[in-house]
């Protein structure tokens, strides 16, 4: 009976070469990443907090990988558009999307979508969230939530709010107020957060949820008035404006935040070092003051944190979801 050689049973020379390259093509594609410009898709338009922390994410990121970082707005659909072209695109760290909790909701609100969130992307990293603030138009009758409530109650479907379209947070947080506060409120759905804003600063619309670093001048202007914020405590930005939870609708809270994502099938090492690099962003001394004076706290997570924190956020707005009876096209 023969047997083989040792010699035979030994792995070849280009066996081993072509085994290491396999190990070692990730890593070497994370090293040389990137080589040309990267695209940043923004699913929500120009304007609103998306779009001015994706210029800043995007800025820092150029400067610290040395490769153009380009800012594409793409709204509409409440965020389905420009999302689903990020689905599409090869999964090589080129296209990036900067995502909400936006996302989180329409994983519920909009089912049949042409994508499913953590099965056509991977997190890439979490940048911050912010508290919103419930504003009025200047000249509504009401000083102070309870007010307003007890008007939305004499008069139901006579008022409205504005969002920035379906699904957004702005009108998740409106849906989730009217379901806690037992009002019946208009929604008036924008393509972005920028025309709801004209139209409230305008009077044309009474009031609107916003996020606080948005919000804020116009509140100190006196262009509107400010009934509450949506955290669980009350804003350093305005310390003076109670919580909705203290105003008279226990356990309400609502908030915005951030993250970058990219198309499924990114390489991990591409999306660790995408990790790395906006955590030590969001992390700087200068960056957390700043924000801190805007209203807005950095979000430090490694990929598989921020994995975790997204699939609790889907089940925690689906819930909210059933709760409230909110829909896409309301």
């Amino acid at each position: 009976m023969k047997t083989a050689s040792a010699r035979s049973l030994r792995p070849n020379r280009r066996w081993w070469a072509a085994a290491l390259l396999a190990v070692m093509a990730p890593w070497v594609a994370a090293q040389d990443y990137p080589s040309h410009p990267v695209r940043v898709v923004v699913p929500f338009a120009a304007g609103g907090p998306a779009d001015v922390y994706a210029r800043f994410i995007a800025t820092r990121l150029q400067e610290s990988l040395g490769q153009g970082f380009v800012v594409d707005n793409r709204p509409g659909a409440g965020s389905v558009i420009g999302t689903d072209a990020v689905a599409k695109s090869p999964p090589d760290g080129y296209t990036l999307l900067l995502m909400s909790n936006a996302h989180t909701v329409n994983e519920s609100l909009i089912p049949n979508k042409p994508f499913q969130l953590m099965r056509d992307f991977v997190p890439v990293a979490a940048i911050n969230y912010s508290d919103l603030v419930l504003v009025t138009r200047s000249g509504l009758p009401v000083d102070n939530l309870g007010q307003l409530i007890a008007l939305a109650r004499s008069k139901p479907g006579g008022l409205s709010y504005a969002s920035s379209g379906p699904g957004t947070p702005y009108h998740m947080a409106g849906e989730l107020f009217k379901a806690m506060a037992g009002v019946s409120i208009l929604h008036i759905p924008y393509r972005g957060s920028a025309g709801a804003r004209t139209d409230v600063l305008g009077g044309q619309v009474d009031m609107m949820f916003d996020a606080v670093p948005t919000m804020t001048e116009h509140v100190r202007s006196g262009k509107v008035k400010a009934m509450a914020t949506t955290g669980l405590s009350r804003s350093a930005v305005m310390p003076d404006v109670p919580t909705v939870n203290e105003a008279g609708v226990p356990k309400y809270e609502a908030t915005i935040w951030l993250g970058l994502m990219a198309p499924k099938g990114t390489p991990a090492a591409i999306v660790d070092r995408l990790n790395a690099e906006v955590v030590k962003i969001v992390s700087n001394p200068e960056v957390v003051r700043a924000w801190k004076a805007q209203g807005a706290t950095p979000l430090t997570m490694n990929v598989a944190d921020f994995t975790r924190y997204m699939n609790e956020d889907i089940d925690k707005w689906a819930r909210i979801v059933k709760i409230s009876g909110a829909k896409a096209d309301q």
